[in-house]
This record gives structure tokens, sequence and C-alpha cells, in this order.
């Protein structure tokens, strides 16, 4: 798969991103949290490594709500992944967000992803304006 053809808007991204490699994730110029269905993130690429300055080790098998991104933990994020998951329906929302644990604010595009079934959970988080 030729990562440069994964834009942070393409339609069937959460797909796509199941099927990536942890190195053809870590080529992505956006954000990739991915995370379980206990909240537990289980892949984090290098962008959103870098940009928000937590390696790996400190994100991988951490809850994304209360541990990882307490932040996102609102009616805005947590709660649409909530809703989602209760009614067994699909989620593809981008907001605009402002991320300000650990840094000062930034302003964000986040696009929040989730199947029916689906392997995975995302938040993406592009930071450059779109």
């Amino acid at each position: 798969m030729n990562v440069s053809t994964l834009s942070f808007s393409r339609p069937d991204l959460a797909e796509e991103l199941d099927r990536c490699s942890p190195e053809q994730l870590d080529g992505l110029d956006f954000g990739v949290i991915a995370f379980d269905a206990d909240t537990m993130v289980q892949r984090y690429n290098a962008f959103e490594s870098q940009a928000a300055g937590l390696s790996p080790q400190r994100v991988l098998g951490q809850p994304l709500f209360t541990n990882v991104a307490p932040c996102m933990n609102n009616f805005m994020v947590a709660q649409r992944f909530e809703d989602a998951q209760e009614d067994g329906s699909m989620l593809d929302a981008t907001i605009d967000y402002v991320l300000t644990l650990r840094m000062r604010p930034v302003k964000v595009a986040l696009r929040l992803l989730a199947a029916p079934g689906g392997v995975f959970r995302y938040v993406l988080v592009q930071r450059q304006p779109r």
C-alpha cells in the first residue's frame, strides 16, 4: 500500500489504516491513535509521538481518555465513541479542537473514526491548516 495516498480526509480511511503496518503508519503526515473497545491505545504513529512529545512506550497499552489524552475525555470526543459503540453505528466526524495536555494550546482538526466490528477505533490529529 502506498501511504502517500492516505490523506486525512479519505472516505474509507479506517479500513485502510486497519491494514497498515506500523511502519506505514509512521510514514503518514498526520497523527494516528488507534485504540480498542476498552479504550487501550494499540497503535500510535511517529508523527503523533513527535508532535505530542509522548513516546510510544509511554502511550501503548494505556487508556486513551484517562491516561494519555484526558483533554479528550468529554462529550466532543470520548462520548461520541461511547455513543457509536452503544448504538452499533458508524462514526466518522471531523471537528476543530484545541489540544491542551502537556503543551501550549494547539488548534487541530480531529477525525473520529469507528466502525461496528472494526479492528480499532481511531483519533486522527491534523496539525497543519486544512
